[in-house]
């Protein structure tokens, strides 16, 4: 099993599929950094000899920023956007959708479990 990252990667998966396990490696960057490496599209995890690990730990803590730094950057620019009180930063204090999505209806994964108002009854037919 391959460590990168802190992040050990799952051993029967390709190549392109296990590098996205590492948070801030998606789709794209995963495929870079294998032409970059060239190692083939099939080869999967198991298959890697120590020298390839080796050379993408590289590549990763030379060229991107990934797990504990990128949280902690996420977090801080979270944060300052909070401490500005900028619009932003208020819909984060909240537990609003940021980025002008409806919350009328929908908004659920945000907002959080729907709550009953104290003192209003349901009205039946």
């Amino acid at each position: 099993m391959a460590r990168i990252a802190g992040v050990n990667l799952p051993d029967k998966k390709r190549v392109e599929f296990a590098l996205r396990y590492i948070y801030g490696i998606g789709p794209k960057r995963s495929k870079d950094i294998c032409e970059e490496l060239k190692i083939p599209a099939e080869k999967r995890v198991f298959e890697l000899s120590d020298d390839e690990v080796l050379k993408i730990r590289e590549v990763i803590d030379r060229d991107y920023q990934v797990e504990g730094d990128l949280r902690r950057t996420v977090a801080m620019s979270i944060k300052r956007l909070m401490d500005l009180g900028c619009y932003r930063g208020f819909r984060h204090r909240k537990g609003l959708p940021v980025h002008g999505q409806r919350t009328h209806t929908n908004a659920r994964t945000r907002k959080g479990k729907a709550r009953a108002i104290p003192g209003k009854k349901k009205v039946t037919k």
